[in-house]
């Protein structure tokens, strides 16, 4: 199972930093939802030049996207900088996955982590997420499992899918704890409800393989056929091999199972 960082940014102008905006402030904001983001450039902008932190962030969310400016990952990055600063946790995120890919900065894992790191001390849950892909990669810090596992159980615990997956997987091949099929099976179960793929898939192999479940060829078929049908072609070639040592009526009832799984939107599957 591959595990990646999060790499989209924060898209929204939702912010909560602030008690009791400015009018100012909330124009630029009315603007932004509608789209006019020239009035919400004119509005912010003199608000961030004079320390608001969430008027610098949403500049910052401006010309990282090109949303009334043209895309500048350097202007975004001193913006984010700027509110990041000031403790803003999305700003702080957003700024550190600016240093892992190194987009308007020069690209520094070190300095990456320690951005994510502020955000998830303040308990966002992307940046507890990144932070276990860090730690279990490698990537910017010593490689430990153990510090690992406890980012993503703090991200898993808020109900972040991937962290989820993530944690799972630790739990499967026993990185950072003791190898415990019964734990992984639990959170990729509830991976799997919210529809992650990967857990799906996991969840699959758990059935057809009896990990922590009696091993169940129709379950097995029916997860990894719903892995499939999200996108997870790793469940194709699974599926097809548990078809193999089914008979035609497992097989049909393991379509059922899934179309039914599906309705009821992967809960109680």
């Amino acid at each position: 199972m591959n595990k990646t960082l999060i790499t989209f940014f924060t898209v929204l102008f939702c912010l909560t930093s602030s008690v009791g905006w400015s009018a100012d402030f909330q124009k630029g904001l009315a603007a932004a939802q509608k789209g006019d983001f020239a009035t919400a450039l004119r509005e912010w902008t003199p608000l961030a030049e004079q320390g608001n932190a969430d008027a610098q962030f949403n500049l910052g969310l401006m010309y990282d996207n090109g949303q009334g400016v043209l895309q500048d990952y350097k202007t975004a990055a001193k913006w984010y900088r700027l509110s990041a600063e000031q403790g803003n946790a999305i700003a702080q995120f957003n700024l550190g996955q600016m240093y892992t890919k190194g987009d308007g900065v020069v690209q520094d894992y070190k300095t990456g982590v320690k951005w994510y790191r502020l955000a998830a001390e303040q308990g966002y849950v992307r940046a507890q997420f990144n932070l276990g892909v860090l730690y279990d990669k490698g990537n910017g810090v010593l490689q430990d499992y153990k510090i690992a596992v406890k980012w993503y159980r703090l991200s898993a615990e808020q109900g972040f899918a991937v962290a989820q997956t993530n944690l799972g997987a630790m739990y499967k091949k026993g990185n950072g704890v003791v190898q415990d099929y019964k734990t992984a099976l639990k959170w990729f179960r509830l991976s799997a409800e919210q529809g992650n793929a990967t857990a799906q898939y996991n969840l699959g192999l758990s059935y057809g393989h009896g990990w922590s479940v009696i091993q169940d060829n129709v379950y097995a078929h029916m997860w990894l056929n719903i892995s499939a049908s999200n996108g997870y072609k790793k469940a194709i070639k699974q599926r097809d091999i548990a078809a193999k040592k089914m008979t035609s009526a497992d097989i049909s009832t393991a379509q059922k199972l899934a179309r039914e799984c599906v309705k009821k939107k992967y809960k109680g599957c």
